[in-house]
């Protein structure tokens, strides 16, 4: 088993020309921030009302390029793809506040690109400076929306729509999506195209605080796959890498949300709270069960929050203080999941074709070092094929016959072709 290790926490700052510097402050160490409110007198000279909250996080990204986002939270868990480690990067905030554009940035504008498309530049870069490994890249996109899960690529061609609906299944080796198309990408272009097409089909909408605001949860994964091809070593590595995408939280009375968006944003609150819980009881030690079969979002996040994997969480905040009590729940979130510990472990696996193929080279070796022992000793050489058919008929009779006590002795081949006398 592996090391375990506490989930990876950042906080990213959406950019403001209002950010409310008497409310929020930045630590000297470039991981606290802190929140002040001023007491609210209306309250009367008994006044208990908690005004200050600082939060201890592993970094607090403030006016932070994309190039450094990319480089703080995402370029470490992607590097040990390659070694066997699954990783999950999550981007969770309040809608608006910047997550979508964390993880897969402006399409159009290069040096917007976000944690996803990086990612991917990343993984086949990698494949470049292996020449001696055999790996192979696929990649899946799902979309969780209004608590149903979606294929975002069944629009390929090749692929099709579902006959069947999507479903979260689990199993000894982890848990899937039964009915979710995997794509093979051989190269960079290939990714970028399925990417493009799922990125196509999210369902977006528009309300006051976000004119493209995602309806959805989604979670694109990238399974790595890598051979040894200097060495005749049956064990290869498995990784996945999940990039999740959080819908984001809102306040109905802010939002302004009616009709289809507002039922949208009631499925959305609702599986973030069920997601909270989860996280909740995983930072409790005490706690002997976690609840992942709430809704789909956990259970389908299942291996990501608690299992074999490094987590890291980006929670996107605003600045202003119109914003600040939505600022400090997702806080208390982010410090939340700093208590979370996962255990990511190497995946091994083993190719039973190259074994066999092993253990017949091995085979032939200890043959051969037979007969060099057998010349040394000037004893005849004998033949180590397997027995043919007629040989194995003839054993077969002569054991019946022994058991059926029709017959004293059994005159036994063996592998040598020698006959021996029972």
């Amino acid at each position: 088993m592996g090391t375990r290790r506490k989930a990876r926490v950042f906080v990213r700052v959406r950019p403001t020309s209002d950010f409310a510097h008497e409310m929020i402050r930045y630590g000297d160490d470039n991981k606290t921030i802190n929140i002040h409110l001023k007491k609210d007198t209306r309250r009367g000279i008994v006044n208990n009302q908690q005004t200050h909250w600082s939060f201890k996080l592993d970094g607090v990204l403030h006016n932070a390029s994309q190039d450094v986002v990319y480089e703080t939270v995402a370029k470490d868990v992607v590097s040990q793809a390659l070694s066997g480690y699954n990783g999950t990067i999550m981007c969770y905030g309040q809608t608006g506040a910047g997550k979508t554009y964390t993880m897969t940035g402006a399409m159009e504008n290069y040096k917007c690109r976000g944690i996803l498309p990086r990612t991917l530049q990343q993984v086949f870069r990698m494949i470049r400076e292996h020449p001696t490994q055999a790996i192979t890249v696929h990649v899946s996109y799902l979309e969780i929306y209004n608590e149903s899960l979606f294929d975002l690529l069944s629009t390929v061609p090749y692929v099709g729509p579902s006959v069947t609906p999507l479903t979260v299944v689990e199993n000894p080796q982890g848990v899937f999506i039964k009915g979710l198309s995997v794509h093979l990408t051989s190269q960079e272009e290939d990714a970028f195209s399925l990417l493009f097409e799922g990125e196509t089909n999210r369902i977006t909408a528009s309300h006051t605080m976000n004119k493209n605001s995602s309806r959805s949860h989604s979670i694109f994964t990238i399974y790595v796959e890598a051979h040894s091809q200097t060495l005749s070593d049956e064990k290869y590595v498995t990784s996945k890498i999940n990039l999740v995408d959080l819908a984001g939280s809102e306040r109905l009375g802010k939002s302004g949300s009616e009709g289809r968006v507002l039922k949208e944003a009631t499925y959305i609150n609702k599986s973030l709270s069920f997601l909270e819980q989860a996280i909740i009881a995983l930072g409790d030690q005490k706690r002997d069960h976690i609840p992942f079969r709430q809704c789909k979002l956990t259970h389908a996040l299942k291996d990501s929050l608690g299992g074999n994997c490094t987590m890291v969480l980006v929670t996107n905040i605003f600045g202003e203080a119109a914003h600040l009590e939505e600022t400090l729940s997702s806080l208390r979130f982010a410090s939340r999941m700093k208590l979370v510990t996962t255990e990511p472990a190497i995946n091994e696996k083993y190719d039973a074709e190259q074994m066999v193929k092993n253990l017949e080279k091995e085979l032939a070796l200890l043959n051969q070092e037979l007969a060099i022992h057998d010349r040394l000793a000037n004893r005849p050489l004998v033949n180590c094929d397997t027995l043919d058919e007629i040989q194995i008929d003839e054993i077969n009779s002569q054991v019946q016959r022994y058991l059926k006590g029709t017959l004293d002795e059994i005159d036994m081949v063996n592998a040598q072709g020698s006959w021996f006398l029972y």
